[in-house]
């Protein structure tokens, strides 16, 4: 449905990245990225679905904190970014830089967190393909479990920055 890159360190996924749709992709040869297609099928075809695959995101212990929080939004109910920092004693802006530096898109849902006043951001970017990608992904998880997509998402151009120049790789 949409090109990702993954990087894995050892058993652990730390890396998810939506790439430009003209970057050229390798087979799913290995176990772990076999999995995580599994995996990623399962959401495409349930936005409620619980990723169940080792993954071990890499930040902050302040990013940590908010990505954990982020993983407690249910799907299909965003929040705000002012009332995820009020959850979290912190300031709007502070949430908003670590959403954009989540290195697990889709499995740690940054998605789910919108502007008090309109969409927002989404993986550092505040217009353009990025946003089409969460505008997608809202929609997808806002439909009943029965609801199959039509069409895949909206793929970021190779000017969005985001994964530019990666691919599955195992490290």
């Amino acid at each position: 449905m949409c090109h990702l890159g993954a990087r894995f360190t050892g058993d652990a996924l730390t890396q998810l990245d939506f790439l430009p749709t003209d970057l050229p992709t390798t087979p799913l040869s290995d176990t772990r990225a076999r999995r995580l297609a599994r995996e990623l099928d399962a959401y495409w075809h349930n936005p409620a679905h619980t990723f169940d695959l080792l993954f071990v995101p890499l930040g902050t212990p302040f990013q940590l904190r908010v990505w954990h929080a982020l993983m407690n939004i249910p799907a299909g109910h965003p929040t705000t970014y002012g009332a995820l920092a009020k959850q979290l004693g912190t300031a709007a802006r502070a949430v908003g830089q670590a959403c954009g530096a989540n290195p697990l898109p889709l499995l740690i849902p940054c998605h789910r967190v919108v502007a008090a006043s309109g969409l927002g951001g989404f993986m550092h970017a505040a217009s353009g393909a990025p946003l089409d990608v969460k505008t997608w992904l809202l929609a997808h998880e806002s439909r009943p479990a029965s609801w199959k997509p039509t069409a895949p998402p909206p793929q970021p151009s190779p000017a969005s920055g985001r994964g530019r120049g990666r691919n599955a790789r195992n490290d």
